[in-house]
């Protein structure tokens, strides 16, 4: 009888202790580890049982008993192994720190060029993608005075393409620099009574990279939409390796979707690839997965955001059609994917916003578009 009540009492302090340690973990988005934490515990109770009943006084006994839990670690182990092995492989986005693109901070990496435009007041407030901050923090130091001005809750700050559209459409911005929007976008300004005044200032490829081991060097347009039907699933079919294609995405209304999306058609994309990601309160959320730089793996960007501000070496872009995405052949048309890139208002009442945009579709401003790394509307 003492025993039993032995057993029962480790039992419950072994489940108080595993519940509470699942929680915390469930909470620090840990769901990888779940079945070790509550197979751990498992193994300790009956090596516990196990020796109270001198089950284990015998070698073969306790080698057996080993044996069983370590198989049972192992395969609870699985799990962990394969998450720590995806997480060691980089990201393409990884380490951007847009700090160093802050207008007027000593030693920062923007193009210097002093503006004939020199704007002193009602400055426009100003977002967009991560990709364009370089561009539009170099307008900002050319034009604007000499001030504070952070790139996050400021009057001059950098944010996805998604949340820069909805900072335009709630009026918290007069000024965005992005991609096309997406027709969600549209719908959303429409519903708020808003159209999208776009502004084309700049060129740039959609390009598509790979792992730079793979020995893939060009993509045909038609094998890129195949791809992201889903119609075409493995390297070989396009003349590489013996391996099933990863083609990420990116998530939905991103500007680099959007783009995806008006390349594909009529043509339905496959499912992204999703995971599932903890959420704040401990719930679980899918999200698309971020593109991580497997061997086999495909993925899409701006030229720009992946040679100038990542810089990832151990990337490679892709020729579509034989034609390299070059700023020469973004220039001279050649490169299959250019697509414009805009600075969009949706019925700022700030006059000094269209003195702005006139400015940048100057000489001048088009001269630091180029100088900045993107291809101008025209050449100058």
């Amino acid at each position: 009888m003492l025993k039993f009540i032995q057993i029962v009492s480790i039992l419950f302090g072994l489940s108080v202790v595993t519940l509470m340690v699942a929680f915390m973990i469930t909470l620090s988005g840990g769901l990888h580890l779940i079945n070790l934490v509550f197979t751990i515990p498992v193994c300790l109770f009956v090596w516990i049982v196990c020796s109270m009943f001198k089950w284990t006084n015998t070698k073969k006994r306790r080698g057996l008993l080993f044996g069983v839990m370590g198989i049972a670690l192992l395969i609870a182990a699985i799990k962990p192994i394969q998450h720590y092995y995806k997480m060691s492989i980089p990201t393409v986005d990884a380490e951007i720190d847009v700090t160093v693109y802050q207008p007027f901070v000593p030693g920062n990496e923007i193009v210097k060029n002093k503006a004939s435009l020199q704007l002193t007041e009602s400055l426009p407030r100003l977002d967009g993608a991560t990709a364009m901050y370089p561009l539009y923090a170099a307008f900002v130091e050319a034009t604007y005075p000499k001030g504070e001005y952070p790139p996050y809750n400021s009057r001059v700050q950098v944010s996805r393409t998604p949340e820069a559209y909805q900072n335009l459409i709630a009026g918290d911005v007069d000024l965005i620099f992005v991609a096309a929007p997406s027709i969600s976008q549209e719908w959303q300004a429409e519903k708020e009574g808003l159209t999208f005044d776009m502004t084309p200032i700049g060129r740039e490829a959609f390009v598509f990279f790979v792992h730079r081991k793979n020995k893939i060097d060009n993509l045909t347009l038609e094998q890129v939409k195949k791809i992201y039907a889903g119609e075409i699933t493995n390297w070989r079919e396009v003349g590489g390796e013996d391996e099933a294609i990863r083609a990420f995405q990116r998530p939905a209304d991103s500007g680099s979707q959007t783009t995806l999306e008006k390349l594909m058609g009529n043509t339905p994309i496959m499912e992204a690839p999703t995971e599932d990601v903890a959420s704040g309160m401990g719930g679980i959320i899918r999200e698309v997965s971020q593109y991580r730089n497997y061997k086999n793996a495909l993925g899409f960007t701006f030229r720009y955001y992946s040679t100038e501000m990542v810089g990832n070496k151990k990337i490679k872009l892709l020729s579509i059609d034989g034609v390299a995405p070059t700023k020469e052949n973004i220039q001279n048309g050649t490169y299959p994917l250019v697509s414009e890139f805009y600075a969009i208002t949706a019925g700022t009442e700030n006059q000094n916003v269209q003195k702005l945009i006139d400015w940048i579709l100057s000489e001048e401003g088009q001269a630091m578009v180029e100088k900045v790394g993107y291809v101008p509307v025209e050449n100058h």
